[in-house]
């Protein structure tokens, strides 16, 4: 499935009715690879949280152009999941076959075989019985880009993908990312590296809250649009009125 524009339309995601994404507008173009940067507490991952369906909008539209429940698939924070659980990672890496198959289903051979295929293209083959427990971060984040994977998904979103992880790591991933642009998928990853978002990724959102630029990443990722985005956030009131969009 080729995938379709996805547009915000004056967008409002909230914690607690406090915005932490004010009234965005924009649109991810079909096949557009995208680098989402900006300070700390930004509402980048909750940004991505509401593309995915996993936050609620408070007001305003996503729209997905009329793709099917599934198109989107999120990379979440490997940092932020529980290894502790006795799993292996090919069980991992099939749990994301479960959009076709459907969550009280088997995966089956095929989508075992399709998992260890996933493993083998992350750098991973022989790793299918290593409990996740026992691995690097940068090994963990192989597993999930190749979870990622198995989800055949036409937009990708990344929260922090190269974060804790080698160089060689990083270059491996961004290598993969680079493939799915070239399959024409929509890409859009937080980023905290400005000249690794620079020069790999052809367009950023620079995000405070609200949408500070979106458009070419030479255009947005100008030291005086950084310094606006970090202003903006340090100018920020923990104590500000709630939002009346989301009353």
């Amino acid at each position: 499935m080729m995938p379709a524009p996805v547009r915000l339309l004056d967008l409002t995601v909230t914690h607690d009715r406090h915005p932490a994404v004010h009234h965005l507008s924009g649109v991810f173009a079909p096949g557009s690879l995208t680098a989402i940067v900006g300070p700390n507490g930004a509402g980048k991952t909750t940004l991505l949280r509401a593309l995915a369906g996993l936050h609620p909008v408070a007001s305003g539209v996503i729209d997905l152009g009329g793709m099917p429940p599934g198109s989107i698939a999120l990379l979440p924070q490997g940092g932020a999941l529980d290894r502790s659980f006795p799993i292996h990672c090919l069980d991992v890496v099939a749990l994301g076959g479960w959009g076709r198959a459907g969550p009280f289903r088997p995966v089956g051979a095929e989508g075992l075989a399709r998992a260890a295929a996933a493993l083998d293209a992350v750098g991973l083959r022989g790793f299918e019985r290593r409990p996740v427990g026992a691995l690097s971060a940068g090994q963990f984040q192989r597993v999930l880009f190749a979870r990622l994977m198995m989800q055949d998904a036409p937009v990708l979103l990344l929260d922090e993908p190269f974060n804790a992880v080698d160089a060689r790591t990083t270059s491996d991933l961004l290598a993969l990312v680079a493939g799915w642009h070239a399959e024409g998928r929509t890409v859009a990853a937080v980023l905290h590296d400005i000249e690794l978002a620079r020069s790999h990724f052809p367009q950023a959102l620079l995000l405070a809250r609200h949408g500070l630029a979106w458009g070419a990443s030479s255009d947005v990722l100008r030291p005086e649009q950084l310094r606006a985005a970090r202003l903006s956030a340090e100018a920020w009131v923990d104590g500000a009125a709630p939002c009346r969009a989301a009353a």
